[in-house]
């Protein structure tokens, strides 16, 4: 298993009227959590890039526990919990500034190839380094 934590302040223009976080932003916030985790194990998502893979995102489902709000300090865990093949599958959790969990999600990306827009398993590159940072 790979694990990360990445913290992030909600600002004002991601918040509805309520100054609560309006629904489509958490997307966002995982979306950076990904990229940190990366960074984490060693290699930048432009890295990835411009190694000719994309990751895009076929699957995403997210259950709201209680609301974000504005100014709120929140704690986003990133999860890997399976070795790769062709997809690679991230679980979040989000807690507020009291630790309490607020929010859980998922998302599947696959593996495409850049140039022949095929989908292909995970790159040699970049599971050489999930396995060097796998625990557990």
């Amino acid at each position: 298993m790979i694990h990360t934590t990445h913290s992030i302040r909600v600002r004002y223009a991601e918040t509805d009227p309520m100054k609560y976080v309006y629904y489509g932003n958490y997307a966002t916030y995982f979306e950076v959590a990904r990229v940190e985790l990366f960074r984490s194990i060693g290699i930048s998502y432009d890295e990835i890039e411009n190694q000719g893979i994309w990751l895009p995102v076929s699957d995403y489902k997210i259950k709201y526990i209680r609301p974000a709000l504005y100014d709120q300090k929140l704690e986003i865990h990133t999860y890997v919990k399976k070795i790769p093949g062709v997809r690679i599958e991230f679980e979040y959790e989000i807690y507020n500034e009291e630790h309490t969990k607020i929010t859980e999600a998922s998302t599947t990306l696959f593996f495409l190839d850049a140039k022949t827009n095929k989908v292909i398993k995970c790159p040699d590159f970049l599971m050489d380094l999930i396995e060097k940072n796998w625990k557990g």
